[in-house]
């Protein structure tokens, strides 16, 4: 009878860890990589989140005909959306018959392009919660479950103060997102009572800890800045820039709606 009960206990205790569980993760460090394959303790929240995130995907503006024609003839790369959506509100109607006419146009000091350098994820930038479970005492096994126990704001950002922030930082999140293909925000938000059905399981005289985080994406590149002017010669017009630098920049960019889990028996 003894031997039964034992065997009986033994399977009991089997079936309880075989359920989905994170523990590989423990004592693992932060994975990094930007292939775009998400680790199986890395779980999409976004059906469950209690907090609706606003979407960020961003949309590349097209340039109108005259920005292409400016661009053509520039030596400069130009990414920057906000410069092409300025130049895509300029008009310009130089009369053909202004022979000798010659003027220069400042639009002013811009970034103009970002180029990336290295792209990478931490699947621990940040930690957003802990449950916990005791089972000192119990007889038998049990399970728990992931439960956010307070809301979560994660925000990431350039890692060096620099001009023209915005407008950098949305060219680094469009890069990171064609490199990644995740949903990225430099502002994310996990809300209270978020849950998910993901069991672990605690054997008896055990306390379980399931510790959640928050990923990142690491964005490191190189933007460039110049002097943009609009040169009139005649009837013919181009994009001239002048004083060019360039200057290393990196970013923290959040992943949306997904947490790292690090499952941990004591």
């Amino acid at each position: 009878m003894h031997k039964l009960m034992l065997a009986t206990f033994s399977f009991l205790f089997l079936l309880v860890a075989d359920l989905p569980s994170t523990s590989q993760a423990v004592d693992k460090p932060a994975e990094e990589g930007a292939e775009g394959s998400i680790p199986s303790h890395v779980l999409n929240i976004s059906k469950e989140n209690t907090y609706p995130n606003s979407t960020q995907d961003q949309t590349i503006l097209e340039p109108s005909e005259l920005t292409r024609e400016l661009m053509e003839h520039s030596e400069e790369e130009i990414t920057n959306p906000e410069l092409i959506r300025m130049l895509n509100e300029t008009n310009l109607k130089p009369s053909y018959t202004a022979i000798g006419y010659r003027g220069l146009i400042y639009m002013g000091h811009w970034p103009l392009s970002y180029n990336t350098k290295e792209t990478s994820i931490n699947w621990e930038y940040q930690q957003i919660n802990t449950n916990q479970l005791n089972n000192i005492g119990g007889d038998a096994p049990k399970t728990m479950n992931y439960h956010q126990e307070t809301e979560k704001h994660i925000k990431g950002g350039l890692t060096t103060k620099i001009s023209n922030s915005e407008d950098i930082k949305r060219m680094m999140l469009l890069k990171a997102q064609e490199n990644t293909k995740l949903p990225l925000s430099f502002h994310t938000v996990i809300g209270e009572g978020t849950k998910k059905d993901n069991k672990y399981g605690i054997p008896a005289e055990k306390v379980g800890y399931l510790n959640g985080y928050a990923p990142a994406v690491n964005e490191k590149g190189t933007v460039t800045f110049g002097e943009v002017y609009i040169e009139l010669k005649g009837w013919k017009k181009s994009l001239v820039v002048k004083n060019v630098t360039s200057q290393g920049i990196g970013a923290w960019i959040p992943i949306q709606d997904h947490v790292s889990f690090s499952f941990q028996l004591k």
